[in-house]
């Protein structure tokens, strides 16, 4: 069932990435989703995840190691009902770390407003 790419969308999306809650946010994913990660192995991409399930296990590693990790300051902007862009800072203190504060982004890509791809870019300092 196809629905509307909308600001409010994009908010609840990102309500499930604040809440550390995986099912929600997989609920807004196509099965054949993809997400660039912003750090990873592999030039150009980083870190290129294929599907639901290899997305869930990593976001649900990434809630345990930085429990209190949180989007904020989020504004979005939608392209056409294919293409939105949003922008945070991406707060928490990692279980074994210092606390973390980047500036980013999220290219996003939607099918009958479902995401199919999610690239993520953020300032990096180091």
């Amino acid at each position: 069932m196809s629905r509307e790419l909308t600001i409010e969308l994009l908010d609840e999306i990102q309500d499930g990435f604040n809440k550390h809650d995986v099912s929600a946010i997989l609920s807004h994913f196509v099965d054949d989703c993809e997400w660039l990660m912003a750090r990873g192995p592999n030039a150009p991409e980083g870190q290129r995840l294929l599907g639901k399930k290899s997305i869930g296990e990593v976001l649900s590693v990434r809630f345990e190691q930085i429990p209190d990790m949180r989007w904020e300051e989020m504004r979005h902007w939608i392209c056409d009902q294919t293409k939105a862009i949003s922008e945070w800072v991406v707060r928490g203190t990692p279980v074994n770390g210092e606390p973390i504060e980047y500036i980013g982004c999220d290219l996003w890509e939607f099918r009958g407003g479902y995401v199919t791809k999610k690239d993520t870019y953020w300032k990096y300092i180091g």
